[in-house]
């Protein structure tokens, strides 16, 4: 009986230690998040789960970071994730293309930055009309031509790369820098199949939801972007 609950402890123990370590990692060093909007493609599929590096600011929250981990102030380029200053119980995921003090300005679609054409790889335009000239809805107008406009400190101008499609600084304004959680890092899992949009539907919703998942695991998953690093 006392051997019975010695293993029983250390079970026990063993899932204790388990469950801080996560909480640990999942708090300080990396967490989870899936991507439920078109908002980034072609670079984030609906469906990609992702690792967010959230140390890699640290040097920005903290004025006196732990030497051994390798942090870095936020960059252009850099694809983040941050809590959505609409609504601050959301997490978003964009690219950021502006930082304190830079010129951000859209004309015909096209960004400029300090005046200048910025080139790139990963911008898709899947709306032909551009607001302004083709179309004169109010929110396409904004989103084709927006700016000039100066980022202020403490914040970034974050949009989607699918442009015509993403509801981001454009609309809502530049992201504080408290509000930005770390950095991708990596595509863990692609699920080409139903994804959650994360609303609370009850349990039975969930287990039936985890079900069908389960069931297409093999068939549905995009293997070939398993531990994909997106730029």
């Amino acid at each position: 009986m006392s051997q019975k609950r010695s293993t029983t402890r250390e079970y026990l123990e063993a899932l204790l230690v388990a469950g801080l370590f996560l909480g640990f990692t999942n708090t300080f060093l990396f967490k989870t998040f899936f991507i439920p909007s078109s908002s980034m493609e072609p670079t984030l599929l609906i469906g990609d789960h992702l690792i967010v590096n959230r140390f890699v600011y640290g040097m920005e929250k903290s004025e006196d970071p732990p030497a051994f981990l390798p942090t870095r102030p936020v960059q252009r380029g850099d694809i983040v994730v941050f809590r959505s200053p609409e609504e601050p119980r959301t997490d978003l995921v964009k690219r950021c293309v502006g930082l304190p003090g830079d010129v951000i300005d859209f004309r015909d679609k096209r960004l400029f930055l300090d005046d200048e054409p910025v080139a790139d790889d990963f911008t898709v335009h899947r709306d032909p009309a551009i607001g302004g000239r083709t179309a004169f809805d109010p929110r396409h107008i904004r989103r084709d031509q927006f700016g000039p406009y100066e980022v202020p400190e403490g914040h970034y101008f974050c949009i989607g790369d699918n442009r015509d499609l993403s509801h981001d600084s454009r609309f809502w304004g530049p992201v504080p820098a408290e509000l930005v959680k770390g950095r991708v890092s990596v595509i863990y899992w692609s699920y080409g199949g139903e994804t959650s949009d994360g609303q609370w539907r009850g349990l039975g919703d969930k287990v039936a939801h985890l079900a069908r998942t389960a069931a297409g695991f093999v068939t549905k998953s995009r293997w070939s972007r398993t531990f994909h690093v997106p730029r």
